[in-house]
């Protein structure tokens, strides 16, 4: 698939790097962008990409749905959701592989749903989240009234999502948001060490760990314990934990090749 309003790259160190290329609009949300990230999050993996990095060109990582390409007043603005949006969010929820955002700016409306999807987000010290939905009279969506709580807790969630107000990214990493705040300019490098670093690991394992901890706030803990054994069998048989013992057994550091 050719993509027009994102940059697809896999990196010789296996990282699946998806970029966001609308900088003019902030990187706003269409149709047809949501639709080309579906498509690579869902080809990467199988091309041998073991980590996915995603970010946006320009000043800023997304300001969310495009509303002035938009075409004027849609009659079911929900319509979008069913079609675009939330396939994609389906998509990086599924993906076999640990996800990594690099927010290197504003992160609003689905944009914000979109970098919070990621295991690890790494945030530019300038960057900040926000649910601007309220302030034009919508609700939240592209998940971002699941993420949240999970994220932050109902109280501060639901202020977040009625106040509509920016939260910076310090805060952010203070309400445990998000993983990590970095300089400005050290975000290029520190997410793509961050995803070189995943990449390398034991793929299978890291995409079963990501199954299991999203998962484990619907799950009792009997659940749980139940999930956790089936996904310890499987991991169990994969070529990087015997490749791990045997580099244990002889005082070396394992080598992992993802299967």
């Amino acid at each position: 698939m050719t993509y027009e309003n994102i940059q697809v790259e896999l990196t010789p160190a296996s990282v699946g790097a998806i970029t966001l290329n609308r900088p003019d609009s902030l990187n706003a949300l269409t149709s047809a962008l949501l639709d080309e990230m579906r498509d690579a999050v869902t080809r990467l993996p199988q091309d041998g990409a073991r980590c996915l990095l995603l970010t946006g060109a320009g000043r800023g990582f997304s300001s969310g749905a495009d509303l002035a390409g938009s075409g004027g007043l849609p009659e079911d603005v929900g319509l979008a959701l069913e079609r675009h949006f939330n396939p994609l969010m389906e998509a990086i929820a599924a993906a076999p592989v640990p996800v990594v955002a690099a927010v290197n700016g504003p992160a609003a409306g689905a944009g914000a749903s979109l970098a919070l999807m990621a295991d690890i987000v790494v945030a530019a010290r300038s960057a900040y989240f926000l649910q601007a939905f309220v302030n034009i009279g919508l609700v939240p969506d592209a998940g971002a009234t699941w993420l949240l709580p999970r994220l932050v807790g109902r109280a501060r969630a639901l202020e977040m999502m009625m106040l509509g107000e920016r939260i910076p990214a310090d805060k952010a990493a203070e309400w445990g948001m998000i993983s990590r705040v970095v300089e400005d300019e050290f975000l290029p490098e520190e997410a793509t060490l961050l995803a070189t670093s995943l990449a390398r690991g034991p793929t299978r394992a890291l995409g079963l760990i990501r199954r299991l901890g999203r998962d484990a706030e619907q799950l009792s803990l009997s659940e749980a314990l139940a999930a956790e054994r089936v996904a310890q069998r499987e991991a169990g048989e994969t070529d990087d934990f015997k490749q791990a013992v045997f580099a244990f057994l002889q005082k070396r550091q394992p080598t992992f090749g993802g299967r």
